[in-house]
């Protein structure tokens, strides 16, 4: 006598039921502290809700190498103000009289540094010489890349304009 398609499927279904029941049977004799585990773990579908958000854990500095003012408000200024990185805009906006201040790194050439200088001068636009090489500049604002000019149009929160030295008159 040929079977029907129904009583086959349950067939199969009642023979696949019976490994699960054993399976169950086993994890219920186990530790009771697995259990717990398992009922308390998110599920599969929920996992990203639960996984923790990550966050930057910066290691306290000591007070010999606590980070120089001037670097702490460079990065600053290019995180919360307005920047612009190069010479040749630079010299543009020191001719125009744009920027507020600019930032020389220690090693810059004079042929850069020369040109701006006059035309900050003639502006009144202050000049701080960053006591380091454009490499270090380049780290401390954060770039891969060496910054001989740093141009600051917007200082946002940062206190850069409070550490320019002002000549006298």
């Amino acid at each position: 006598m040929p079977r029907n398609k129904k009583s086959e499927e349950s067939d199969t279904t009642e023979s696949s039921q019976e490994p699960v029941a054993e399976l169950q049977e086993e994890s219920e004799s186990s530790d009771t502290t697995e259990n717990s585990q398992e009922t308390t773990a998110p599920s599969e579908e929920n996992e990203s809700d639960y996984l923790p958000k990550k966050r930057v854990i910066r290691r306290k500095k000591s007070k010999r190498e606590k980070e120089h003012p001037l670097s702490a408000a460079i990065r600053l200024t290019v995180e919360s103000g307005k920047v612009e990185f190069g010479s040749r805009t630079a010299l543009k906006n020191s001719a125009a009289g744009k920027a507020k201040l600019f930032v020389f790194a220690r090693n810059t050439p004079l042929k850069i540094r020369d040109p701006i200088t006059k035309y900050s001068v003639i502006s009144h636009t202050p000049i701080i010489e960053f006591d380091g090489n454009t490499i270090e500049l380049g780290s401390v604002c954060g770039k891969p890349f060496t910054i001989s000019v740093l141009a600051v149009y917007d200082v946002g929160a940062s206190p850069l304009l409070d550490l320019v030295h002002k000549p006298k008159k």
